[in-house]
């Protein structure tokens, strides 16, 4: 029997609620509350397995079972708000051994990578929203580079400037200090200031993912 895949769910108050499942970072997806949040979550395994094989896991990501939820949690106003994961689940409290570092590590640069790949690829119009809203790509490129520089990476004491975003060169130096301080602060026990490091690494992976998927959702490429 295959083993499941460990799943987090995270309820707002009003609107949403988030199914994260955090032994794979970045595959968390949400939907309005009274919806299917696993079945939402489940209709991305196939393109979360396009990460999972550019990390090197296709294999073990394969072999992978039915949804289960282990946990349940009150979300926090960004859940309602923009339906994403505020909460690390318990386990991502634990101490983490080496390997299962270097693992999600390998799944956050292929993270990287699906959105690096994905923004070259698709149109440079994109398709509008129904009242014809939605930022342009390169907003979204320097938005998803930018509040990753401003807002994640200080939290493991990287901080380059801003403008790093625009300099392809800057940006891969400024990815490689960035896993190397997550490694220091694991073997130094250390958390993200408040937040879990897997926390950390799974909101870094889904935030590059999110807008990935959304970029391909709004190709206009024939």
């Amino acid at each position: 029997m295959n083993d499941p895949v460990r799943i987090m769910l995270e309820h707002g108050k009003k609107k949403r609620v988030v199914a994260s499942a955090f032994d794979w970072p970045g595959w968390d997806r949400s939907t309005r509350l009274g919806g299917d949040a696993l079945a939402v979550l489940d209709a991305y395994r196939p393109r979360f397995a396009k990460v999972a094989e550019l990390a090197g896991f296709a294999a073990e990501f394969g072999r992978l079972g039915d949804l289960e939820v282990v946990e349940e949690v009150e979300g926090i106003g960004m859940t309602d708000y923009y339906g994403v994961s505020g909460r690390a689940a318990t386990v991502e409290h634990d101490a983490m051994t080496d390997a299962v570092l270097e693992r999600k590590l390998a799944l956050l640069r292929a993270s990287w990578g699906t959105f690096d790949d994905t923004a070259e690829r698709v149109s440079v119009e994109l398709r509008k929203g129904p009242r014809g809203g939605g930022r342009e790509k390169e907003r979204i490129i320097r938005h998803v580079n930018g509040a990753e520089i401003h807002e994640f990476a200080p939290k493991v004491g990287v901080k380059v400037p801003l403008e790093t975003r625009d300099d392809p060169k800057a940006l891969r130096t400024y990815r490689d200090a960035f896993t190397d301080a997550i490694r220091d602060h694991h073997a130094r026990g250390e958390p993200a200031r408040s937040w879990a490091l897997q926390f950390l690494i799974r909101r870094c992976a889904w935030h590059m993912l999110d807008h990935a998927w959304e970029l391909e959702d709004r190709d206009l490429t024939a």
